[in-house]
């Protein structure tokens, strides 16, 4: 995917936020304490927040935490249902909290845009010394029959290798590390797996599907062939034929810390606040 296409995808989300925050699965616990489990401390920044599905689970397990989302709709929507949340618009490509001010950077389904050149240095600025940053992806069990079923109707714009466990990890390896020569700001990655799920319909998960983001930048006539064509799978697999049935899931992990050695400088000029 180039630049551009890059772009376009990362800045489709914004017009169907409302769809996003009502459809879109949260994460299991047990994958952020995980991710969590050797900061130095209790503060997080959630980056790329969208409508702060990560958000509202980092809160339930009672972390100090900030979140900041570029897209202007997202951000409302995180604001309307985290109320309490300080939210704030940025990118990971200009953070806008003072150097050392964290003590984890996560990024739920969001990592993937971040240009790491430019946004690797600026996460590191932002952690405190042996901070770290962690991805999670929510991924669907394509060990399951049926959910195998489902990724090969639905094609690779609604669910794509970041969403399975198949190749999720070969996907999001090396996703810390910057696309040009500059230097990277953390140590070994490590990777886990989380045993999720999401209570669905037919319907609802059709809806989730249509808010990935290759399928909200799809022309609307080839949206809606996609769209009839998961819903005739649905309607065909016993699993998910009649009533509600649960979305066999897993919460995946990358986790890193900060490389002590390679610590930006203090940010010069005007305080970040």
């Amino acid at each position: 995917m180039d630049q551009d296409e890059l772009l376009l995808h990362a800045s489709s989300f914004g017009a169907a936020a409302a769809a996003y925050a009502e459809h879109r699965p949260d994460y299991a616990q047990a994958a952020v304490r995980w991710a969590l489990e050797t900061a130095p401390g209790p503060r997080v920044l959630d980056l790329g927040a969208g409508t702060g599905k990560l958000t509202a689970t980092l809160v339930a397990l009672g972390v100090e935490v900030i979140a900041v989302e570029p897209d202007p709709d997202m951000l409302t929507e995180l604001r309307r249902s985290l109320p309490g949340v300080r939210a704030l618009p940025g990118s990971a490509e200009s953070i806008p909290l003072p150097d050392a001010s964290v003590d984890a950077v996560l990024a739920g389904n969001a990592m993937h845009w971040f240009d790491m050149a430019v946004a690797g240095p600026e996460i590191a600025r932002v952690l405190a010394p042996g901070g770290v940053l962690a991805g999670l992806w929510n991924l669907m069990d394509d060990q399951v029959d049926w959910v195998a079923g489902l990724a090969r109707v639905s094609g690779s714009a609604a669910i794509g290798p970041r969403d399975t466990p198949a190749a999720w990890r070969a996907e999001t390896a090396g996703m810390h590390l910057p696309k040009t020569g500059v230097a990277a700001r953390f140590g070994s990655p490590e990777q886990a797996e989380f045993p999720h799920g999401q209570r669905r319909t037919a319907d609802s998960l059709v809806a989730t599907l249509a808010t990935r983001a290759g399928m909200l930048v799809m022309p609307e006539q080839e949206q809606q062939a996609t769209l009839d064509r998961i819903r005739a799978f649905l309607a065909s697999a016993p699993e998910t034929a009649r009533g509600e049935f649960t979305l066999p899931m897993l919460t995946g992990v990358l986790r890193v810390r900060q490389d002590a050695g390679r610590r930006p400088p203090h940010a010069s000029g005007p305080s970040r606040t």
